[in-house]
């Protein structure tokens, strides 16, 4: 199993309207996310400063990326969601974060 923590920023402005709308994620996303091979999907946000961290647990965390960019309806949401995250020029919304890399677990 692969663990995977990914960080992004949320623009300060809209950060309770992004908070909002995890509360009523779409079942479909959840389903194609599931699908997809996400597990132990979990989102961090720190109001202060827009910060996102993001874990989630993979048995392919590649294979589970491409399939997830192949659903119709995570694209749908992917869309919805682009407003609220801070650009990172030169990137896609789908590319600009910042993978951490793991050196303590403890089981």
């Amino acid at each position: 199993m692969e663990r995977v923590c990914f960080r992004m920023f949320i623009k300060l402005d809209r950060v309770d309207e992004y908070e909002a709308e995890h509360q009523q994620v779409w079942p479909e996303v959840l389903d194609a996310l599931r699908k997809s091979g996400w597990h132990n999907y979990s989102i961090f946000l720190n109001k202060k400063d827009g910060c996102l961290i993001t874990y989630c647990e993979f048995d392919d965390f590649k294979k589970s990326l491409d399939s997830i960019a192949r659903e119709e309806i995570s694209l749908k949401w992917q869309a919805r969601m682009v407003e609220y995250f801070v650009p990172v020029p030169g990137l896609k919304p789908a590319d600009a974060f910042d993978q951490f890399v793991e050196v303590f677990h403890l089981a």
